[in-house]
């Protein structure tokens, strides 16, 4: 004879708390992916910045992508020669930021910030400065974060 199985009320419904768990740890999972690839933007961000504070035309351009674009048409190779320029002026050159405005959309990011950036001859007191308002997009390529645009302007 073969026996007939009912469900209860109760056993029917034991996957529920299964299934919460399951959803928790997927909405953690997504929430971890996503903010430790902001982490690393901002600390990609952070890097950029420590090569044009060390005058490193070389280590700022290979944070640029391939095909980098900036104000007024200005290339990858275009940006290094333009840092090199700068540097060559500047003994010193410092590199303040606001705080970073991050939008992430998958493997893209655009960044909006304030920076200031100063120069001069190595004194105590840097002798130029002036403040941007900037916005630049970023894509991952082989997980590593490269910029595709920059755009500034006096704010």
């Amino acid at each position: 004879m073969h026996r007939i199985r009912q469900r209860s009320a109760v056993g029917g419904f034991r996957w529920l708390p299964v299934l919460g768990i399951v959803l928790a740890v997927l909405a953690l999972a997504t929430g971890c992916r996503r903010e430790s690839a902001e982490q690393a933007l901002r600390q990609d961000v952070a890097a950029f910045q420590a090569a044009i504070e060390s005058r490193d035309a070389g280590g700022m351009a290979a944070f640029l992508a391939a095909d980098f674009v900036g104000n007024d048409g200005l290339d990858r190779d275009g940006a290094r020669r333009l840092a090199a320029l700068y540097f060559m002026r500047n003994a010193r050159i410092g590199i303040t930021s606001g705080p970073l405005d991050i939008q992430l959309q998958d493997d893209h990011a655009t960044v909006h910030t304030t920076v200031v950036l100063t120069g001069g001859s190595g004194g105590l007191l840097p002798e130029t400065g002036r403040a941007h308002a900037v916005t630049s997009g970023w894509r991952r390529e082989r997980g590593q974060w490269r910029m595709t645009s920059l755009s500034w302007n006096a704010p």
